[in-house]
């Protein structure tokens, strides 16, 4: 009877277990150890009153048997439900442990990136430092030179006053001496005494001359004084004043180059433009939205930009950041965005309108200080099947160039990346472009503000960075294409 209360005991235990899946980890192991205590128990019991029954031969005691047997199996059925619930939770922290390692490998991957952007604003702050305490010590030096000369100044200037006091007294002697007609011996003394404040006054005068041009370079020591304290006490103001267009850089004078095809100039034998230029040489002098139809392609909607007596063919469009350019490679390839707002044409409209010809292709930049600045190149552009690859040659332009000429240059995104040092730089950089090296240039990358604070969001943002120069935050963008029969233009 006691053993047959420990069985039910165990059943009901059993069943509750059933009732109750969602208890912790913890929970199911106590569990279990329970179950593996208690069913040995269970099955002696049962045993004893299976070799029992075979002596006494008893109705009730056979029943009793047999009830065990069910309690016996509803044990084990509880057991196997939960072995198959401690199999699922199993599963379950082996994906969360999964998880936490793919982050931890991210996390590890951006700490190493933020330490080598860290060691190299060190390293920039220790020479401004060194600069500094350098030329704070020059500073000290020509202040004491400096007061020094100030001293002698005094000095020059109480002699000077002296001198003049004689000279005026000597004047007047030699009206005396001329009225009462002076000896030979006393006109000789006037004369040397005339010469000598003569050469008095011109040492003094080249004093001054040199104690001018000494103010004049402290004014420059200390204006240079000036600028390196504010640069290391505003490094991240001075980061943002070096991200503008200077007005010194000078426009090249174009180059030609020869003319393959000029077809796309002109209308196809059906009526339909071949790209904006077409449309401009027809008459239409407006910019805004119009449908083209290259040869050999379906027609679509571009953006026509009317400039320079013609019409070009915007491909892409940056003036706010309203639009998120950090997309998919089909995304890259058949175009998004609004062609009256921010917009990427596409890579298959664009090679679809560049197999009609040679073209021009034009980037035109604009900083936080409304500088602008453009740069042209004569370009080819190929096909899906060559990821698009784009080769330039630069023809002209008011910036210094930030992209490698005659190499070709295969675009990629983030989901379909082309391997560049072993290294995904849209990923990384955010946004898909004609990639060589990860920082040379990046038109369609994230939109940042100069309100925004970090060297590293600034160098995953949107910039223009020449090989031996530095970084050009940038305002807005535009790059558009034009058939090589324009012949001159701004």
């Amino acid at each position: 009877t006691q053993n047959t209360h420990r069985a039910k005991t165990v059943s009901g235990k059993s069943l509750c277990i059933l009732n109750n899946q969602r208890v912790s980890g913890a929970e199911n192991m106590k569990i279990i150890l329970v179950f593996l205590f208690i069913a040995p128990l269970a099955l002696s019991a049962g045993v004893g009153k299976e070799s029992s029954s075979f002596d006494s031969a008893a109705s009730p005691e056979m029943k009793s048997r047999f009830a065990m047997l069910d309690d016996v199996r509803i044990l084990a059925n509880g057991l196997l439900q939960l072995g198959h619930g401690l199999k699922d939770f199993v599963h379950k922290t082996k994906g969360q442990m999964n998880d936490i390692f793919q982050k931890l490998y991210i996390f590890d991957r951006s700490f190493y990136e933020l330490s080598q952007q860290t060691s190299e604003i060190k390293e920039e702050e220790e020479q401004l430092r060194q600069t500094t305490a350098r030329l704070q010590i020059h500073n000290e030096e020509i202040k004491n030179l400096s007061q020094e000369m100030n001293s002698k100044i005094e000095d020059l200037i109480q002699n000077k006053i002296q001198l003049q006091e004689k000279v005026w007294g000597l004047e007047d002697k030699v009206t005396q001496l001329a009225i009462i007609q002076p000896s030979m011996q006393e006109t000789e003394g006037i004369s040397s005494l005339k010469a000598f404040v003569e050469q008095q006054d011109n040492d003094i005068k080249q004093l001054l001359k040199i104690v001018e041009d000494q103010h004049v370079q402290l004014d420059r020591q200390h204006n240079q004084i000036m600028e390196l304290e504010d640069k290391l006490n505003h490094i991240e103001l001075q980061e943002l004043t070096e991200n503008s267009f200077t007005e010194e850089q000078m426009e090249p004078e174009p180059i030609s180059f020869p003319v393959r095809n000029t077809t796309a100039a002109t209308f196809k034998s059906d009526g339909a433009a071949p790209d904006c230029t077409a449309l401009y040489n027809s008459g239409t002098h407006s910019s805004g939205v119009y449908t083209i139809k290259p040869n050999g392609s379906e027609a679509f909607d571009v953006y026509c930009e009317m400039k320079f007596g013609t019409s070009w063919t915007v491909i892409q469009n940056r003036v706010d950041g309203s639009l998120d350019f950090n997309q998919t490679w089909d995304a890259y390839t058949n175009g998004f965005g609004d062609l009256n707002e921010e917009f990427w044409l596409g890579l298959n409209k664009t090679y679809s309108i560049t197999e009609q010809g040679d073209y021009i292709f034009r980037i035109e930049l604009q900083d936080w200080k409304d500088n602008k600045r453009y740069i042209e190149y004569a370009f080819s552009l190929g096909g899906p099947e060559t990821d698009y690859t784009l080769q330039l040659s630069r023809v002209s332009g008011s910036i210094p160039n930030a992209l490698p000429e005659q190499t070709e240059l295969r675009f990629s995104t983030a989901d379909h990346n082309v391997d560049t040092n072993n290294f995904n730089c849209p990923e990384n950089y955010l946004g898909g472009w004609w990639h060589s090296e990860c920082e040379e240039t990046n038109l369609n990358g994230k939109y940042v503000a100069p309100r925004s604070r970090g060297r590293l969001d600034r160098r995953k943002g949107l910039y223009w960075k020449p090989k031996k120069g530095r970084y050009y935050l940038l305002k807005s963008t535009k790059i558009m294409i034009h058939p090589t029969d324009l012949k001159s233009f701004d």
